[in-house]
């Protein structure tokens, strides 16, 4: 299977951690919308996503990877295993 690579919103010291759904940026290009109760501190956010995801997804957190946007909260990720949606 190849990898997948997924466009994201990340949305930290939010009130839950939460996979809030698809949206379009203001490019007109899909995003997927997540919030973290965690600070965007070195790293910690970032850390609290792939965390979330890799629970939600069943995957390791292994195979996800932040390839673009590591301080910014438009991100690009990488599952090196993708699950089935």
């Amino acid at each position: 299977m190849s990898d997948l690579q997924i466009n994201l919103r990340l949305t930290p010291k939010a009130s839950q951690n939460a996979i809030q759904g698809w949206i379009e940026d203001e490019n007109g290009q899909r995003v997927l919308k997540v919030s973290v109760t965690a600070v965007p501190e070195k790293g910690k956010a970032n850390k609290a996503l792939i965390k979330l995801l890799a629970k939600e997804w069943h995957v390791s957190k292994s195979s996800i990877e932040i390839i673009r946007g590591e301080t910014d909260k438009n991100k690009v990720l990488k599952l090196k295993e993708p699950p089935v949606f």
